[in-house]
């Protein structure tokens, strides 16, 4: 084939042929296009759907609420101090007064124990304030809303509130409740601080006996309800104390002290504040806690043992305290603490040292009278939950007081194996309190004339045995709750019953040489002794752990919270 020549046209090209019909450039959208639009249609108008009918809600509840009578009436308050202060002039009122506030509408503060709503028209609430509990009821009417009704019976457990309501006397006693014959017809109720929920701890719970061990061990009552372990209740301690038991062991805790002040306040005592941080280690021994005072060391008190009688050779007759006492003892026991509260008294000797005991034994005698009736509430309430017999007194001037050798005696007899001048341990010291009750009739009595070698090297050596003092224990329902004793009052003395102490304590050093030199200026014969104020609540009370009776516990385990 040959080339065109330049006069001659190139052939033209073939068009292209025709897309036959109905080609994919033609088709429809697809089936899977078309399911997905639908899809997207319905959603759209389910959101529109829901969209309207929150509105119309929204509307709906804005009517209601325009025509709620008693919008005013309830609610949440801002925070205390965060907005403008305006008195009310209206008083608050306290619920142990109801029986004389009968018909009458008052106001109060209170924390809620337990809400619930009976149907859209009433709710029942228990309410507390202190120790007393009162059922309140909110019912609706022409003068008070269902939403009332609604938010006062959805209120957490816990809450403080300040509620407006009438006092009414009902018909059958309320079991619910401490006060029995009256309830709080409530008119208006301000939520003033909200509890969170669910609570770490239920404060039913709180209310409930501890189980027997010392740690956290879990049983169930008969009822199939826990009663939750002692390191639980201590971890949450601030819900824990603020169940109505442990309300009532703190406040004769506190009425033990000023039982104590006021007997010997009576007697020409003198408070005193003697110092718990000690440059050396006064009483010898190891249970001392050893602390950094700036670029040297120094020790927590274990008593305030040297100063008390340092004070009666600075001519202060008598003297008492309450304070802070540490023990380094590693006893993760049921009656043991790292840190307890003292109370202390030292006060000089006319003629012999049992003018002391006479002084001790009649203030624990006073104590526990006053216990019984002034705070025979809080007593009774506890006693409930921790059945103890009742403690059994003697009378004044019949306190038994029973030489040591006798109570060995009395032990032997009924087949304890122990000689003539061991100390005795904690179930021998339980089951002499046994038979001292079973043959004096009473909880609470003295030992006197301890083993010299088992007390302190301050102690003034008997007159009567070589290896006994004048020393002297008290005990209630056979636990030991004073150590005490006549206090030498002689420095020579003092100094050579120190040296040869077991272990030896030497009379010229640090923690020593101030208090014996006390004593060559002149000082008075004394005596005096020192209660643990955590056992006598302990005891008193028949409580099976002592840490609860110490409002945030120290023990070889525990310095938190």
């Amino acid at each position: 084939m040959t080339e065109p020549t330049p006069s001659q046209p190139a052939p033209a090209e073939k068009p292209a042929a025709a897309a036959p019909a109905g080609g994919e450039e033609n088709k429809g959208p697809s089936k899977s296009a078309l399911k997905k639009a639908q899809k997207e249609k319905e959603k759209a108008e389910k959101k529109a759907a829901a969209k309207a009918r929150e509105l119309a809600e929204r509307q709906k509840k804005e009517a209601a609420d325009a025509l709620d009578v008693s919008k005013e009436d309830y609610g949440e308050l801002p925070l205390c101090g965060s907005a403008e202060f305006k008195p009310t002039g209206l008083k608050r009122e306290d619920l142990s007064n109801v029986e004389s506030l009968e018909d009458k509408e008052i106001v109060f503060r209170c924390w809620v124990e337990n809400a619930r709503v009976q149907s859209a028209k009433l709710a029942f609430l228990n309410l507390r304030q202190g120790l007393n509990t009162v059922q309140a009821v909110v019912a609706a009417s022409d003068k008070l809303s269902k939403q009332m009704v609604k938010f006062c019976g959805s209120v957490t457990t816990e809450s403080t509130l300040v509620v407006t309501g009438l006092v009414k006397r009902v018909q059958e006693p309320i079991k619910s409740a401490t006060i029995k014959n009256f309830e709080i017809h409530i008119t208006k109720l301000f939520v003033e601080v909200k509890a969170q929920s669910p609570l770490p701890l239920q404060v039913d719970d709180a209310e409930r006996p501890i189980p027997s061990g010392l740690g956290d061990e879990e049983e169930q009552a008969d009822d199939g309800k826990p009663i939750v372990g002692l390191n639980t209740r201590l971890n949450n301690r601030t819900i824990d104390l603020r169940a109505k038991i442990n309300h009532s062991i703190f406040v004769i805790k506190s009425g033990v002290c000023a039982l104590f002040q006021e007997f010997l306040g009576q007697k020409g005592f003198t408070l005193i504040h003697t110092p718990k941080i000690l440059g050396a280690a006064s009483e010898g021994g190891a249970n001392v806690f050893e602390l950094k005072y700036f670029d040297r060391p120094a020790y927590l008190a274990q008593s305030p043992q040297f100063y008390k009688q340092m004070l009666i050779a600075s001519r202060f007759q008598k003297v008492m305290e309450i304070g802070p006492v540490f023990r380094a003892e590693n006893s993760n026991t049921a009656r043991h603490l790292t840190e307890f509260t003292g109370l202390d008294l030292e006060m000089e000797i006319q003629e012999n040292y049992h003018e002391v005991m006479t002084v001790l034994e009649d203030l624990m005698l006073f104590i526990f009278k006053e216990l019984n009736t002034r705070f025979k509430k809080e007593t009774d309430l506890v006693r409930s939950v921790y059945h103890v017999d009742e403690f059994k007194l003697p009378e004044s001037g019949k306190v038994p007081r029973i030489p040591f050798q006798e109570g060995i005696k009395m032990l032997r007899e009924a087949g304890e194996e122990l000689g003539d001048y061991d100390d005795l341990t904690t179930p021998q010291e339980k089951h002499l309190g046994r038979l001292v009750l079973e043959k004096y009739g009473t909880d609470f009595y003295v030992l006197d004339q301890f083993p010299l070698a088992i007390r302190p090297a301050y102690t003034m050596p008997s007159p009567h045995d070589s290896k006994l003092s004048n020393s002297y224990d008290m005990f209630m329902r056979g636990q030991e709750i004073l150590s005490g004793a006549q206090r030498i009052h002689n420095a020579d003395l003092l100094a050579d019953m120190m040296r040869k102490h077991d272990p030896p304590i030497d009379p010229n050093s640090a923690g020593t040489k101030d208090y014996v030199e006390s004593f060559r200026y002149g000082c008075p014969p004394h005596g005096g002794g020192g209660f643990g104020l955590e056992r006598i609540v302990q005891f008193w009370l028949g409580l099976p752990n002592i840490r609860m009776t110490s409002l945030f516990p120290r023990d070889p385990q525990r310095v938190i919270p």
